[in-house]
């Protein structure tokens, strides 16, 4: 009997394609990102190498920009996992033009250039738009936290700083006498082991985490001092006390500062935030403004507890953003939806009669459906915009928030996989946030307008073809 299975030969020999156009189809993730990034303005890159050509030779900054567009489009985000796919993956290979960055190289140019690189998501966004993206009738408006790349088990307080410090004290005097006992006590202090000028590092890093929460009672106390005063004033010319709860007194406020203030020995400007789905979490939060068909309009990171003061600056932000987008032809913009978390009786009152129509909860959803649409007396703008949301337009529009802004982050926190940050700081989680949301818009404009992407790209091709033409025949 003969069995009827398919020939195989792991020692066969092949002959690779003479050209890596071969290695994938056409309409391959890869392909599209090199396009786009042929197409973006990367001379803020450019500026940083040396013009004259001397030196070790570097890696041009349009691979290592597409090689970081496609690693976060595909969610991986380490640097020594993109130096593995630069030598195993057929699309890491194509994508970096088959060299082979390692990853240090790969680490210290998001580094040097996380500010180039977040600023690339605007030029993203205006290739949204052109490709027919960007549906401006509602904008969206929401945040998530997001995990620091540190434990909540890091934190401190004054006196735990005040702990640490003794711990490393003690730990040094130990080793000094017990290098005086090996080497005498005549030596210089250069030769000290590693161990202890990391130890005088750290310990110089936790002095200046504790004259940091120092400062920041300082200015809490200065702040309710000033408070304080100016109620008394008031009081003295009204000539009755002001009703209300009275207000706490310095010393009550010192106290609270010391119990609660804390820092995190890992990632000093990450905050410990509370999460509805996982409790208290360290990290920080991030926030978008995103259009009708969920593109990312703006992505901001605040180190602020919750959303209150984000109102007014994610409002402006987006309309910066927004604005090579918009032409005198082109559709108004519509109306900016926000959830309960963001408005107030300020916020509101801050808002102009040239800013577009705010639509914002002000009580949890469910409170807002269960409602009436009485107007309350005294009318405030609080009480006026939660008549508004409750009106049948409103609910309308409204209900449009929901479905366009949540799927965004279901998208980059499920399927990318961004639950956390890998880098540490303020301003390298701020690029890498940046970096998600222009990812998450590069997958929007590859499934949707790819062919109108392409189309452009051909376009100016030809454009740079004939002026090249006509130049040297005017010569």
């Amino acid at each position: 009997m003969a069995y009827n299975f398919k020939t195989f030969n792991r020692d066969q020999m092949y002959i690779l394609p003479p050209s890596m156009r071969e290695w994938l189809p056409k309409d391959h993730l890869v392909w599209f990102i090199i396009d786009i990034v042929s197409q973006l303005d990367l001379t803020p890159f450019y500026k940083a190498y040396n013009a004259q050509g001397m030196g070790n030779a570097a890696y041009d900054p349009a691979v290592m920009a597409a090689l970081y567009f496609y690693s976060y489009c595909v969610g991986e985000r380490s640097s020594r996992k993109i130096e593995k796919n630069c030598l195993e993956s057929v699309p890491f290979r194509i994508i970096s033009g088959d060299l082979h960055p390692d990853h240090s190289t790969i680490s210290r140019f998001r580094k040097k250039f996380q500010k180039e690189l977040a600023d690339l998501f605007k030029q993203v966004l205006i290739f949204c738009g052109e490709a027919g993206l960007c549906d401006l009738r509602t904008v969206s408006v929401d945040g998530t936290k997001i995990k620091a790349n540190a434990s909540l088990a890091a934190n401190r307080d004054e006196k735990g700083l005040e702990r640490e410090i003794r711990k490393y004290l003690e730990e040094a005097e130990a080793l000094d006498a017990q290098e005086d006992a090996l080497y005498g006590s005549d030596k210089r202090g250069d030769e000290l082991p590693p161990e202890l000028a990391t130890r005088e590092g750290r310990l110089k890093k936790l002095r200046e985490f504790k004259e940091k929460l120092a400062k920041e009672k300082e200015q809490k106390m200065a702040s309710q001092q000033e408070k304080l005063e100016k109620r008394k004033q008031e009081e003295e010319a009204s000539g009755r006390k002001k009703r209300g709860r009275k207000p706490k007194t310095v010393e009550k406020v010192a106290q609270e500062t010391e119990e609660k203030a804390k820092i995190n020995l890992t990632d000093p400007e990450s905050r410990i935030m509370k999460s509805a789905q996982e409790g208290h979490i360290q990290g920080y939060n991030g926030q978008i403004a995103v259009s009708q068909d969920q593109v990312i309009l703006t992505a901001e990171l605040t180190q602020e507890h919750n959303d209150k003061k984000q109102m007014l600056p994610m409002l402006e932000k987006t309309l910066e953003n927004i604005e090579p987008l918009l032409s005198p032809e082109g559709p108004d913009i519509g109306s900016f939806l926000f959830d309960a978390g963001y408005p107030s009786e300020e916020n509101l009152a801050s808002l102009i009669p040239e800013h577009p129509e705010v639509i914002a909860a002000v009580k949890k959803e469910w409170k807002t459906r269960k409602g009436d649409n009485i107007l309350p007396l005294p009318l405030t703008l609080t009480a006026a915009m939660a008549c508004k949301v409750r009106s049948p337009r409103g609910k309308a529009l409204y209900a449009k928030r929901g479905s366009t802004v949540e799927p965004v982050f279901g998208q980059l926190k499920e399927i990318l996989g961004f639950r956390r940050f890998s880098r540490r700081g303020f301003l390298a989680c701020a690029c890498e946030w940046k970096m998600m949301c222009t990812a998450h818009n590069l997958l929007k404009l590859w499934r949707y307008g790819i062919e109108k992407v392409q189309q452009k790209v051909e376009d100016i091709a030809m454009q740079m073809v004939n002026l090249t033409e006509s130049r040297l025949k005017a010569a």
